[in-house]
């Protein structure tokens, strides 16, 4: 029998469930091992799972966030049962690479890497799928190039697509277009490097962020998937990430 690694955000309500989290394990062990308790939100779950990538680790978050897309809800009855019975999935990151003036910077990203204008004004972007245009000039907010771990966040914010977990493929989506003012973007495999590139970048300066990490004054931003690392994430029984995620396409098929 195991005992697990419990880690909280700072928050009061993240404090507090850990705290009675703790008090279960002391009387209680899980039939799996190597699990790590993650207790906050979202954003604490994608810190979490970078600070402990190069460990052969299990996650099983627990919510005490907002939404929680990347948590399961507490149970303190059924919190044991939950875990050992949880099923697991794997989801790669994207790596961003990011060129400046004075340095380069490589950034693990599981949801999504955005690119955002740091001006007034709209950013000018050429998007390369390795030596293949996919726009030789985007005039626009930014653009977001996302997994399918986190289709469902900013990128659906931004009229992106929802892929599912298998799909092997990522999505680039234009944030708020100007010209050409109806270009929805484009799926492509995790095989691919995106290569997006500030066209007057001393002019409209651009930053590029990787989920919650930004970068600004980007020159030249790299994407591609890392599928070599997997993060493996532990859902309750009936609730798994797919589950979530295909909850999301029928909400927006059906708005």
């Amino acid at each position: 029998m195991y005992k697990p690694i419990i880690i909280s955000d700072k928050n009061l309500k993240s404090v507090k469930l850990k705290k009675i989290i703790t008090r279960i394990f002391k009387f209680s062990r899980l039939n799996k091992p190597n699990i790590i308790l993650v207790v906050g939100g979202d954003g604490f779950m994608l810190q979490t799972l970078k600070k402990y990538k190069k460990k052969s680790k299990l996650f099983y978050g627990i919510n005490s966030g907002n939404y929680g897309f990347l948590m399961n809800k507490f149970s303190k009855k059924q919190l044991i049962k939950n875990i050992d019975k949880s099923k697991m999935i794997h989801i790669s990151p994207l790596e961003m690479k990011v060129i400046t003036k004075n340095k380069t910077r490589k950034i693990l990203a599981i949801n999504e890497v955005s690119i955002l204008r740091q001006s007034r004004q709209a950013a000018n972007l050429s998007i390369k799928n390795k030596s293949n245009y996919l726009m030789r000039r985007l005039v626009a907010d930014g653009v977001l190039v996302s997994t399918p771990a986190g289709s469902t966040a900013y990128n659906l914010s931004v009229h992106g697509p929802i892929l599912s977990l298998n799909s092997k493929k990522i999505s680039v989506a234009p944030i708020s277009p100007f010209r050409p003012r109806r270009w929805s973007g484009k799926i492509v495999s995790d095989k691919s490097k995106i290569i997006i590139t500030n066209l007057n970048y001393l002019k409209r300066p651009v930053s590029a962020v990787a989920d919650n990490i930004e970068v600004r004054n980007a020159k030249k931003i790299t994407i591609s998937v890392q599928n070599k690392i997997k993060f493996n994430l532990l859902y309750d029984k009936n609730k798994s990430l797919q589950k979530k995620i295909k909850l999301e396409q029928l909400i927006k098929e059906t708005s």
